[in-house]
């Protein structure tokens, strides 16, 4: 067996610990190549895609990579910003706000990084530059409160493969959920909170979660478990009773029967059954992207609005919402616990001095210009 070149190992180095922040993923560009280039990554994973591998590359690469590109580009083009995609967007931001609650809490010399699943910066290749820099001890944080084979499951699998070409393998912790962790639900309280001050309370919150096949849940995935113990924690905080709340799950894909009810029907449903407002939160996703910006902020809205509905109001994910940050660093604490988590005396003087030197160069450029 061969293994990846092993950077030049140093005797006495000082050992170094990192948490790796991963997302889903998202196209380089909004443009049909990029897309294509994306979802054949994504869709190509078993763990995504269930269906024997053979039929299934036949569907994807004949039927589904063909025509789907194109309109996808379209509707990654309607949410796209100046600096990129959203959720490549929030998610670097997440990663420096993250790094920066972790030195307040006493461990600057944490290393935090963020890494796609799909797309860039890919975590392979996220995992090869922190081995490059040293680092000995690796936590993998998802970027999905509630664990899923698809999701969760897929990023351990890229982990492991990526460790089995390595010969210095790192000591490695993984956070499998956080659904239930109190920092996570008091931020998603906030959020709502914040949104009814400003706004009024609605007739009726929908809380709705990515969808993934009935057949998951069947099988033993807790996913669908871990979105409704979300929603009632939710609730409990917000003081809702059974009946001003209800759970859906959105981004149904084929024709196999997904977990529900689905979320474009039970809006369409509310509205012809006399509810004129509602406010829809997506608790699954921590990062705003084309499943809450395109499909629900926009879709959705338009169900609703068509079947009679008169109020929709999105509300937006916690993104770099402070509550949020500082839960993620709780959660990350609790998994580095032990771990050599400060900056050594000489590292700080270093820093220091490279710190002391960046803004001895601004000052001289900007006297320049």
């Amino acid at each position: 067996m061969s293994f990846l070149p092993e950077p030049s190992y140093i005797h006495g180095s000082v050992d170094r610990s990192a948490v790796v922040l991963v997302n889903l993923g998202t196209p380089d560009a909004p443009t049909r190549s990029a897309v294509r280039r994306y979802l054949k990554q994504f869709l190509s994973d078993p763990r995504v895609v269930e269906i024997p591998r053979l039929l299934w590359w036949f569907i994807l690469n004949l039927l589904i990579l063909p025509f789907r590109s194109g309109k996808s580009a379209q509707k990654y083009a309607s949410i796209w910003t100046r600096e990129g995609s959203p959720l490549k967007v929030h998610t670097q931001k997440q990663a420096l706000l993250l790094r920066g609650a972790l030195g307040e809490r006493g461990h600057d010399g944490v290393s935090v990084v963020m890494a796609m699943r799909y797309g860039s910066p890919s975590l392979p290749e996220v995992l090869a530059k922190l081995q490059a820099e040293g680092c000995e001890r690796v936590a993998i944080l998802p970027a999905y409160p509630q664990y899923s084979a698809t999701t969760t499951g897929s990023i351990y699998d890229a982990v492991f493969a990526h460790y089995a070409q390595v010969r210095n393998v790192p000591e490695l912790r993984f956070v499998k959920n956080y659904h239930d962790h109190e920092g996570y639900i008091d931020a998603l309280r906030d959020a709502v909170l914040a949104h009814w001050e400003a706004n009024g309370r609605p007739h009726k919150l929908v809380m709705s979660f990515h969808g993934v096949p009935k057949r998951t849940l069947l099988l033993g995935d807790p996913y669908h478990c871990q979105c409704l113990k979300t929603a009632r924690l939710l609730a409990a905080k917000l003081r809702l009773a059974p009946e001003q709340y209800v759970v859906t799950f959105q981004s149904r894909f084929g024709k196999a029967e997904w977990l529900q009810p689905y979320t474009a029907p039970t809006l369409q449903q509310l509205a012809r059954d006399g509810v004129t407002s509602v406010d829809l939160l997506c608790p699954g996703f921590t990062s705003d992207c084309l499943e809450t910006l395109e499909e629900i902020a926009m879709e959705a809205r338009h169900d609703f609005e068509a079947a009679g509905g008169k109020q929709f109001h999105y509300i937006a994910c916690l993104n770099e919402a402070p509550a949020f940050i500082a839960g993620l660093a709780e959660i990350a604490e609790q998994h580095i616990i032990g771990w050599p988590t400060m900056k050594t005396a000489a590292q700080r003087e270093a820093g220091q001095r490279d710190a002391a030197a960046a803004r001895a160069a601004a000052l001289q450029l900007g006297a320049r210009q």
